[in-house]
């Protein structure tokens, strides 16, 4: 039986960039995966491929209702083939999926294709594909199995016309009428892709606001902005059935006044989050303990109640997103080596990839009045910006939110073109404890949309923004 010094199940971005720390510290690694792609949910069925279709189909949409105004001038009509459009979506899976695996090979990383469950706290057994198994040894082991999409229980998911998040990428035509269930970044984003290509879009959201987790000024502008862009929404609606009878689906819903609404279409997206996925682990036989909706309890250094088994990423608390899964692969690969890193989970970005792009670190204005923390708002709006106006993205704004005595930032929330480029500045500056006034002082190139994150500071300096 070959012993190695950790093994990994799970080749995720958490899972993934563990094994590569590790074996960057010098252990001896291998990590196990059950599809035959590395990669995870991430590089497979989520981040990458939705965002291959929502820059394929933005080229679209640009090249109907902008083209004209640039000076472009395109004879004929112009058509979405949506199966070249899946298939170039899929050529970059392919391709980011092989390089996860040229790195597991540059880094001598042994990969296993099959299903990981636990014999012990130091043998995992692999089920393989061809009913064969195989046990391998490990002092330390991480469980880095992500999650999978949620559903409600009284939907019955047939994955031709009710469909999960995975099915949607891979539409063989354009719905006439998609109905989104949850008004979060996955169904947003997905509703995007094909509202740019001719489908009716309907959200159906259960709170009174869209991405109800972010600054409620975010969750407004963005609705706003999708409103211009024809899609409608239904908030502060209760889903209470979903059946479908050939090619057509219903969704029974209550209203706020307790009125039954109903929404007819010929595809339902069901987008109501993700849960931790440990089905097939066999965690009894290690004696890892659960928490509550199913997740792994980890202690501060991710460890579980079994003191050589880890968990990190979606399958554990906090955020499920992807570089959050990467930072605490490479936390735990350095804790296990001895080393004394750390993560601070108020800074951990998040982005919705819908355009305008939604980018946000730190604390939302809800939280700190729930906090009875004295705050100061300095905000820009994007249409001021010289750069914004000459691309024609003039939607969003840049908001900072900073502590009313020392100035420090304490939150950025934008939308607009390129913010989840942008949000990293933020990042770095919170990281260092950077006070609005050090941002305002850091000269930005012109003409670019990072202007509107000095402005933003200037303004929450002293009220003192230049261009506005």
């Amino acid at each position: 039986m070959t012993q190695y010094d950790v093994a990994i199940i799970g080749s995720g971005p958490g899972g993934y960039v563990a094994a590569i720390r590790c074996a960057q510290l010098g252990m001896k690694t291998a990590i196990i995966e059950k599809y035959a792609t590395l990669g995870g949910t991430c590089l497979n069925v989520g981040c990458i491929p939705s965002k291959a279709l929502l820059d394929s189909s933005h080229h679209y949409e640009d090249a109907v209702k902008h083209f004209q105004e640039h000076g472009i001038e395109i004879p004929g009509a112009i058509k979405v083939n949506l199966e070249k459009m899946i298939a170039r979506k899929q050529g970059v899976v392919d391709m980011t999926t092989k390089g996860i695996q040229f790195l597991m090979d540059k880094n001598k990383i042994e990969v296993f294709e099959g299903l990981g469950s636990f014999k012990d706290a130091t043998h995992v057994t692999i089920k393989k594909n061809d009913g064969k198994s195989e046990t391998i040894a490990a002092k330390n082991i991480i469980i880095a199995t992500g999650s999978k999409p949620s559903t409600l229980p009284f939907i019955e998911l047939d994955k031709e016309r009710i469909i999960t998040s995975t099915e949607a990428l891979k539409l063989k035509e354009i719905p006439k009428h998609l109905i989104v269930i949850g008004g979060g970044v996955i169904g947003l984003e997905l509703g995007q892709v094909y509202k740019r290509l001719g489908a009716e879009v309907t959200v159906v959201e259960y709170m009174d606001r869209i991405i109800p987790t972010m600054d409620a000024a975010l969750s407004k502008e963005l609705m706003k902005t999708m409103k211009k862009q024809k899609a409608k929404f239904a908030l502060s609606h209760k889903v209470k059935s979903v059946e479908r009878k050939g090619k057509e689906v219903t969704v029974k819903a209550d209203n706020k006044k307790g009125e039954e609404v109903t929404f007819t279409g010929d595809y339902v997206l069901v987008a109501v989050g993700r849960s931790a996925y440990t089905e097939g682990l066999n965690l009894e036989a290690a004696g890892v303990k659960l928490e509550e909706r199913g997740r792994i309890a980890v202690n501060e250094h991710l460890q579980t109640n079994i003191s050589n088994i880890y968990a990190i990423g979606d399958v554990i608390k906090g955020a499920m997103l992807a570089h959050k899964a990467e930072e605490e692969g490479t936390l735990v690969a350095e804790i296990m080596a001895g080393q004394k890193p750390h993560i601070d989970y108020n800074l951990i970005p998040g982005v919705v990839y819908t355009w305008p792009e939604v980018a946000a670190v730190g604390k939302t204005e809800e939280e700190l009045k729930e906090a009875g923390v004295e705050y100061k708002v300095g905000q820009f709006p994007m249409r001021a910006l010289g750069r914004a106006r000459a691309s024609m993205d003039i939607d969003g704004f840049v908001k900072i939110l900073a502590d009313k005595k020392t100035d420090e930032v304490l939150g950025v929330h934008m939308i607009g073109a390129r913010c989840a480029d942008l949000i990293t500045e933020a990042v770095t500056a919170m990281e260092f404890r950077a006070s609005a006034e050090d941002i305002a002082r850091m000269s930005h190139a012109h003409p670019t949309y990072a202007e509107a994150v000095k402005e933003a500071a200037l303004a929450a300096t002293a009220d003192r923004a230049l261009h506005v």
